[in-house]
């Protein structure tokens, strides 16, 4: 059995060697000969001279195999109560016919096609149609403001959009077509057409540019339409994803057809060790990168089976849905972000929801897309009594950078750190001048060695200054990813904060993630959140807003000064933690990552804009009134349009 060390060893002996090896994972139309030209794009590209088609990999290669009959995808809407399986031959079936549509309409190789859906069948029908005939695709997550979809049409400069009727929400239905027409209203550029998807919730109005989906492809399967593979350089770009950026303008990563595929296909076996025929659970949206990479791509090049949830993990109908879908789907391996666990744990903090479902076919749970407390971690590993593991990565590199990779070797586990670095990324810790932190369990920026590894971004679309600027230019050599943290004496990393969350209080650099483990700690604690904000003495200080277990009796302002007292004593005075607020929920984003900086700018009177992820507005002025009542708002600005 091969041992973590050995294996991360190979790669740094021989990157070139290690990544050919695991090329050999995908079906190439011309194998590449040659692993990275360094001297192409801005610090080199994988496979610069290989030839393939993900759509085949993820379908066509299954059917030929034998195993058209397997399931592939598995659509589970707790919401509208709607089941609907794809075996890999019908879903290769569906692909091809929409491939086909597509290129009816005038989409060829290199355009651009944005999908705008909810969590349906036809999003990865979507996705995967332009991926066999080249297309390029931008999911933007269904029911983004009109705004922000125009700025994406705007910069992605789309052919086609692919949309549907409307949204379904626990509490309500948003029709997404008066949002999407403003956006076109909006934007400079000009799709030639929409393709819309008709729901049974809503009928939208069709316009002139609008086509049914379904009149589409029942006169396209009448008449034998399909689109053919089309082969594509693996240096050809196969998705953007539109990131926030600082300046306001949404930073398109671009994402490439050969490295993603021999990347993901990699994490699969070695990360996450699921074999062809397991169904594979990444809860979480094609609109995020987690959807792209766990829930349509990397299960489907494995041949695994993959779930679409259309849900929430709770009030869907409640805090037992995920373990109805592991029962009903027999999922040997749930993905998903540590906000939905604690919302699970606040709404049912026994699990006795858990008792009513047999969940004996999951093997492990991995959490990502946050910081992951060891309070949610230990109590997920007692419940569900399977390895509970950590991995961290980012939009940018579409699979993980850290992890503890189980089907190499299950390393012990150390709660706070995300384990050690995969074969591709060489991690370094630096200071603000560029140096190596050197001692151990010191706090720095978190840096990748130059090159990045396969799947990881090429550059940003149609902006290669931008992508330096924003990643490279800081740390020459090194890709920034933004995250402060540090390498403990075992080579474990502990992700603390983004580098925007170090405060700095009286000179003191202090880690906002290490006082959110502390208060996490706290019995009485579901969530909790820890940011600075400015002070005209220290120059800033902590604050603390924590969400309280459901049936918890003991007096918020009981429960605020043991958490003071807490950190106090497992951090030191200096902490300087004396305003910690209980609120009724914090305000996230769609996938579960809180709006720290949001409530800081709040607090410090700067200006603000609501941000276009927000999963609840009426949120922001939940957690304003709670910092004016205990005069923690310097001055009373508005949201800016």
């Amino acid at each position: 059995m091969a041992k973590y060390a050995d294996v991360y060893n190979d790669w740094k002996s021989d990157p070139g060697a290690f990544w050919m090896e695991a090329a050999k994972e995908i079906d190439w139309v011309s194998a590449p000969t040659a692993a990275f030209d360094g001297d192409a794009g801005v610090y080199g590209r994988w496979f610069p001279d290989g030839v393939c088609n993900t759509a085949y990999n993820c379908l066509d290669r299954h059917v030929e195999a034998g195993r058209g009959e397997d399931t592939a995808l598995i659509y589970d809407s707790p919401i509208t109560g709607r089941k609907k399986s794809y075996t890999f031959a019908e879903l290769t079936d569906e692909v091809a016919t929409f491939a086909g549509i597509l290129k009816a309409k005038g989409v060829a190789k290199g355009d651009r096609v944005i999908v705008y859906m909810p969590m349906v069948p036809e999003a990865a029908i979507a996705m995967l149609a332009c991926a066999r005939i080249g297309a390029i695709h931008s999911v933007v997550f269904g029911g983004f403001a009109p705004h922000e979809l125009a700025t994406r049409i705007n910069d992605a400069k789309p052919k086609m959009m692919v949309s549907a009727s409307c949204g379904i929400e626990p509490n309500r239905v948003i029709p997404y077509k008066p949002m999407l027409d403003a956006a076109i209203e909006q934007s400079v550029h000009k799709p030639d057409a929409c393709i819309i998807l008709q729901r049974e919730d809503v009928t939208a109005e069709l316009g002139a540019r609008d086509h049914d989906w379904a009149a589409l492809v029942a006169e396209a399967k009448a008449d034998g339409v399909t689109a053919a593979l089309e082969p594509m350089a693996a240096t050809d770009p196969l998705y953007i994803l539109y990131t926030s950026g600082t300046t306001g303008e949404p930073k398109g990563v671009v994402r490439d057809t050969g490295g993603h595929m021999v990347a993901l296909k990699w994490s699969m076996e070695n990360v996450y060790a699921v074999k062809p025929g397991d169904t594979f659970w990444a809860a979480s949206d094609v609109g995020w990168v987690v959807g792209h990479s766990y829930i349509v791509y990397a299960p489907l090049l494995q041949g695994c089976a993959t779930i679409m949830f259309e849900g929430k993990p709770v009030g869907t109908p409640d805090a037992g849905v995920f373990w109805r879908v592991i029962q009903d789907h027999k999922v040997t391996a749930l993905f998903t972000a540590p906000t939905a666990f604690r919302a699970i744990k606040k709404e049912d903090p026994n699990a006795e929801l858990l008792e009513n479902y047999d969940t004996s076919s999951l093997r492990t749970l991995f959490l990502a897309g946050e910081r992951a407390d060891p309070d949610t971690i230990q109590w997920a590993e007692r419940k569900l009594d399977v390895p509970v593991i950590d991995n961290w990565w980012q939009t940018e590199t579409g699979w993980p950078i850290t992890a503890n990779p189980r089907g190499i070797e299950t390393l012990p586990v150390k709660y706070g750190s995300s384990t050690v670095p995969m074969p591709g990324y060489e991690i370094h810790i630096l200071d603000e001048g560029g140096h190596e932190v050197g001692a151990p369990s010191t706090l720095g920026a978190v840096c990748i060695k130059l090159p990045l590894p396969p799947g990881c971004l090429p550059t940003l679309w149609g902006n290669d200054d931008r992508f330096r600027n924003s990643y490279l230019n800081h740390f020459p050599g090194y890709y920034e990813t933004s995250d402060a943290g540090m390498i403990d004496e075992d080579g474990y990393l502990h992700i603390m904060a983004r580098t925007d969350d170090i405060i700095n209080v009286a000179g003191h650099r202090l880690s906002t993630g290490g006082m959110e483990e502390v208060l996490s700690g706290h019995q009485a604690v579901a969530e909790c959140a820890v940011l600075g904000i400015a002070d005209q003495l220290k120059g800033q200080i902590p604050l603390g807003l924590i969400v309280l277990k459901s049936g918890v009796t003991e007096a918020p302002e009981d429960i605020e000064k043991a958490c003071v007292k807490r950190v106090r004593e497992e951090i030191g005075a200096v902490a300087a933690l004396k305003h910690i607020l209980v609120v009724q929920r914090l305000p996230k984003t769609r996938s579960g990552k809180i709006l720290r900086a949001t409530i800081r700018k709040i607090a410090d009177g700067e200006p603000w804009k609501m941000p276009a992820t927000i999963d609840d507005p009426a949120i922001l002025d939940e957690i304003t009134e709670v910092l004016k009542a205990r005069g923690l708002v310097q001055h009373n600005l508005q949201p800016s349009t």
